[in-house]
């Protein structure tokens, strides 16, 4: 026996034996002694050492509530000071009695391996703790899928590069920091990877606080993670037989009593056994309904080119890049959003619209100046279970089931196959721009007319069409005709007001301002049309798709005095390290003249009751109770389409601007009429919510020119 041994230590760097002790299988009496060393020494000893996939956490604004964990890999890492004792002795005890006596390679260990495997034993590869994380930092090190090969190939080549990276590695890093970096990186099974999510999935706590039997049991699980998984029926009794071995190994290594041993194993573990739980349908506050915000966070990673030159290698990096990022979520905004998008105040129960609904009252809010996105809410279950999900109200959708009260469809951000919905009368404000940046002032006067016949042409045989083929809007039942200035008849909503006027602007400028106040046109029919939308005439009363953020978004820039910001679901992102990543800042620029931005808002405080700063309101408007139930200075419109297949509402302060829709997503050509209470009262509630505790901020008044002209 000594004389194998000595043979061992003498051509341990030659390879072959090396090769013999720890692949018994394999033939290696081609390799003579000469070669094998002159091998190894040519062997590489820099590790290429590159970030294992980490947890990405998702916060909200005030950096404290946290939302989401974005990741391939459960893993956060930590530093050794954060681990128990009992842990770090555990490991040291399970996988490599020896860590602290050898230098990489432990020719000891080898011997024995060589012994045991030629003597019938169970098979031992040798491999130190050391030699253990090289390999599995070289697999994540990988940068093609032979390299991934390479990196676990059973050969001697694999083996021999492992001892060598080891032994140089140990020159660099102290024990400690090797011991670290392995309890990050080995897995543990049940979706734990690295001794910080093995904890939490195990045990419910952080690694410091690890007792010595939850130490011992884990250590235990890195030889068979899966096998050995404590959280399976299976997998228990072996992971407690593990676990015994372990407590044995630290009793012989002196860390730990016979009496803490006997302590330990008649200790009956809870084990938790719960996965961390992973992306926007696993959203840590189910109260907040924030599942949606989450996923528009996750659409708008995907458009960075920040995180990596395609959608794919962005989404990787955003779930194994380990980045801490602040979402804009306000969490009184977000938390107001969803409770009325569910439940409406001041509504009838025969008009409330709840989760179970076809119906889906969708809000989002932004913050003007900078565009963050504060709430997106709807009353829906952010999730891919459709399973009781009720019938789609769609007639071409038949015996499918309908998103609600779950669905993963970007209702209120849009999407390719969700292009938007009717906005109605809430579009004038972008005719009412025009008009004031081509210089009508408000107090412009028209005559208004019951029915007013255009110059925008129509088939004659559309129910629309009057004197031939001339579009001939029409006001609501009931309006008053006569003349009205732009305060009036935008407080009154009068159609036959802006259709002229937008007749007098053109309506290529109309949809030139909608476009620069961020209306997005998705659908391929609105897409043509505002390519060359002279003849558009309709577009001033609503007719194009849109979203509940772009509306929002597009009243905000009029509240920032005419500053445009990009819809922003961030405030700020850190890297693994804590770096600043320079993505997600406020991307701003002045897109309406400041004074033509004051006008418009003045003009707009009219349907909402609250007072123009020239007392030139109308008595009454759409929504005249909005100023009441926000209490503050507010401005705003309301939207219906033709049959009330959608009800809007959009309202603003200086300080948020809230942006509501109600309709059948499903089925928006929907024959059930929409209640005007129900979308109203969520946006002007949520309004109000948003902005308690925060100081009242009066609107600037637009220029005497602007108003009355020259």
């Amino acid at each position: 026996m000594k004389a194998v041994a000595s043979l061992l230590l003498c051509g341990l760097f030659a390879g072959v034996v090396v090769a013999a002790a720890v692949f018994p299988g394999l033939a290696v009496s081609g390799l003579t002694a000469k070669s094998g060393a002159d091998s190894f020494e040519g062997l590489p000893t820099d590790l290429d050492v590159l970030p294992a996939p980490q947890i990405s956490y998702v916060y909200a604004s005030d950096g404290k509530t946290l939302l989401a964990m974005m990741y391939d890999e459960n893993r956060r890492d930590v530093p050794i000071s954060d681990m128990s004792t009992f842990m770090t002795q555990a490991i040291v005890a399970a996988e490599d009695t020896r860590f602290y006596q050898h230098h990489g390679v432990d020719l000891k260990g080898v011997a024995r391996a060589f012994v045991n495997n030629e003597n019938g034993g169970d098979q031992q590869g040798a491999s130190t703790l050391t030699m253990q994380y090289v390999r599995q930092v070289t697999a994540y090190s990988a940068k093609t899928p032979q390299e991934v090969v390479d990196a676990t190939a059973k050969t001697p080549d694999r083996k021999l590069r492992e001892m060598k990276l080891a032994m140089a590695l140990e020159k660099k890093l102290t024990k400690q920091q090797i011991l670290e970096r392995y309890l990050n990186i080995s897995s543990f099974g049940h979706g734990a990877y690295g001794i910080y999510a093995a904890a939490h999935v195990y045990f419910g706590k952080d690694p410091k606080d690890l007792t010595l039997p939850e130490s011992a049991l884990i250590a235990g699980l890195v030889k068979a993670p899966s096998t050995n998984d404590p959280a399976t029926e299976d997998g228990l009794p072996r992971a407690i037989a593990r676990e015994t071995y372990v407590l044995n190994q630290m009793v012989t290594m002196g860390y730990i009593t016979p009496q803490q041993r006997t302590e330990a194993q008649a200790t009956k573990l809870t084990i938790v056994g719960q996965r961390t739980p992973e992306g926007c349908e696993s959203v840590q506050r189910p109260d907040l309904g924030a599942g949606f915000l989450c996923d528009y966070l996750r659409r708008w990673w995907g458009d960075q080119p920040a995180f990596g030159a395609d959608p794919f290698e962005r989404e990787n990096k955003l779930r194994s890049g380990g980045y801490t990022i602040i979402s804009s979520l306000n969490v009184q905004t977000q938390a107001a959003a969803f409770k009325y998008a569910k439940d409406q105040p001041n509504v009838g129960s025969g008009e409330k619209v709840g989760m179970g609904n076809p119906e889906a009252v969708m809000v989002a809010a932004v913050e003007p100046g900078t565009g963050h996105v504060q709430a997106l809410a709807t009353n829906r279950n952010f999730s891919n279970d459709q399973s009781a999900n009720g019938p789609s109200t769609n007639p071409k959708r038949k015996g499918q089931k309908g998103n609600y009260p779950n669905t993963t469809v970007p209702l209120i951000t849009g999407g390719p196959d969700v292009p938007g919905y009717q906005a109605g009368s809430s579009f004038k404000m972008f005719t009412a721009v025009a008009a004031l940046e081509a210089g009508w002032p408000l107090s412009h006067a028209e005559d208004v007319q019951a029915q007013f016949v255009s110059d925008y042409p129509i088939d004659a045989s559309n129910p629309a069409a009057c004197n031939g083929p001339h579009w001939c809007p029409k006001n609501s039942g009931g309006d008053p005709t006569g003349q009205f200035n732009m305060w009036q008849a935008f407080g009154l909503s009068l159609n036959t007001y802006f259709v002229p006027l937008e007749q007098r602007v053109g309506a290529d400028h109309a949809v030139d301002v909608a476009k620069r106040l961020g209306i997005q046109f998705r659908s391929p029919v609105d897409a043509s049309l505002a390519k060359d939308p002279k003849l558009w005439g309709a577009f001033t009363l609503g007719v194009s798709d849109t979203t509940p953020l772009d509306l929002a978004n597009a009243y905000a820039t009029l509240a920032a005095d005419g500053t445009y910001c990009a819809p922003d679901p961030v405030v700020e992102i850190r890297d693994l390290k804590g770096n600043k990543i320079d993505a997600g800042s406020p991307q701003c620029k002045q897109v309406v003249d400041p004074d033509v931005a004051r006008a418009a808002v003045d003009m707009a405080r009219c349907p909402v009751g609250d007072q123009s700063a020239f007392n030139a309101c109308p008595n009454g408007g759409t929504a005249t109770g909005v100023r009441g139930d926000v209490g503050r200075p507010v401005a705003g419109k309301t939207g219906t389409t033709d049959s009330g297949k959608s009800a809007t509402f959009v309202a603003m302060t200086k300080q948020l601007a809230v942006a509501g829709i109600l309709t059948d997503p499903d089925n928006p050509q929907t024959d059930k009429s929409m209640s005007h209470p129900v979308i109203n009262n969520a946006v002007a509630y949520t309004l109000k919510a948003g902005l308690a505790g925060q100081p009242v901020v009066n609107f600037t008044s637009p220029s005497h020119a602007r108003a009355f002209g020259n």
